[in-house]
């Protein structure tokens, strides 16, 4: 009787332990959204939920286009009320000047949606559809793709809380979606770039980007953000990630080649950043608002090793004033 229960608990033990170890992983891997993502140059991940609770944006009233009411009165999905995880594959396009620009998408979206309203709606924009691995593909026409002039967005129903879509001009990407999310039991399962730099990713990010996150910004080789010209080139490698701890910690690691380009980014980002500062002083005299002064006096410049790090702290105040809907939204279509 003794030996019986000796080894009960030696069995209850062991599957507790086993429990412990999935959870552990679990906790480790990748979101599955990201890990369903095919191969690319960049990929950008956000969990909305916490910002949603934090910021209440989904509470603020948004003045839609037609067509963009359409997609919600037909679908029932309402993006800032039922999206939960978003994740960007970034694709370069050889050809920069083309429909897609220099940059296209592949996308796989976690909420709740309505499948059979969602379906219907797809079904009846489409102008082609693809059954593969078990799943409807819907090609959509986007801009003057219909002319023969645009692009076309191929999306997919992965199962009731899970959508993907791509603007890549083939199909491979949205292929390799399907066939990594019928082999998703992996939970670290994944496209080579995640697997190579999402252990570079702090603990509790709700919000990051690793690769050449910067291409969407790009011109004439560099990088453009609020007119400046960063001394970067496009394919400059990155790891950017946000945290919430009060205010919200954002931290951009650009990974040089050598510490030696390292710190010579350090030095030509830090004299972009004074100029920065000074042309904000000469516009406002003192920022007028006091959220957006305080995330810029928290900017700060540093190189660890072969890293150029960027870390800056944004306020509540603004965090929820970036994410206030604009009084007019716009969308070509639902999905993107």
């Amino acid at each position: 009787m003794r030996k019986r229960t000796r080894y009960s608990l030696l069995l209850m033990l062991a599957l507790i332990a086993a429990l412990a170890v999935a959870v552990y992983l679990r906790q480790k891997a990748p979101p599955e959204v990201a890990r369903l993502l095919p191969e690319s140059d960049a990929i950008v991940y956000a969990n909305v939920r916490p910002l949603r609770l934090a910021t209440h944006f989904d509470r603020t009233a948004v003045k839609r286009s037609p067509e963009f009411q359409r997609f919600i009165d037909a679908t029932g999905v309402v993006p800032e009320r039922d999206l939960d995880e978003v994740a960007f594959a970034l694709h370069r396009m050889d050809d920069p000047r083309g429909p897609n620009g220099p940059v296209a998408y592949s996308e796989v979206f976690s909420g709740r949606f309505d499948g059979d309203r969602l379906g219907r709606y797809l079904a009846s924009i489409a102008t082609a559809r693809e059954s593969y691995a078990g799943h409807t593909i819907y090609t959509i026409p986007v801009g003057d793709a219909a002319t023969g002039g645009g692009r076309e967005l191929r999306v997919t129903q992965l199962g009731y809380d899970m959508v993907a879509a791509s603007n890549m001009p083939t199909v491979e990407q949205i292929h390799s979606i399907l066939d990594r999310y019928r082999a998703a039991a992996s939970p670290f399962a994944g496209s080579s770039l995640l697997s190579a730099r999402y252990g570079d990713i702090p603990l509790l990010s709700s919000a990051w980007g690793i690769g050449h996150v910067g291409l969407p910004f790009s011109e004439g080789g560099r990088i453009t953000v609020l007119g400046l010209q960063l001394p970067l080139p496009e394919d400059t490698t990155f790891v950017a990630s946000l945290q919430y701890r009060g205010s919200v910690r954002m931290r951009v690691e650009q990974i040089a080649p050598t510490p030696e380009d390292a710190a010579r980014s350090v030095e030509a980002l830090s004299t972009l950043l004074g100029m920065f500062r000074s042309i904000q002083r000469v516009q406002q005299g003192a920022p007028a608002d006091a959220a957006m002064a305080q995330a810029i006096d928290s900017l700060k410049i540093e190189r660890k090793d072969d890293r150029a790090v960027l870390t800056a702290n944004i306020p509540m105040d603004m965090l929820k004033q970036l994410t206030t809907p604009a009084r007019s939204a716009d969308d070509t279509n639902g999905l993107r």
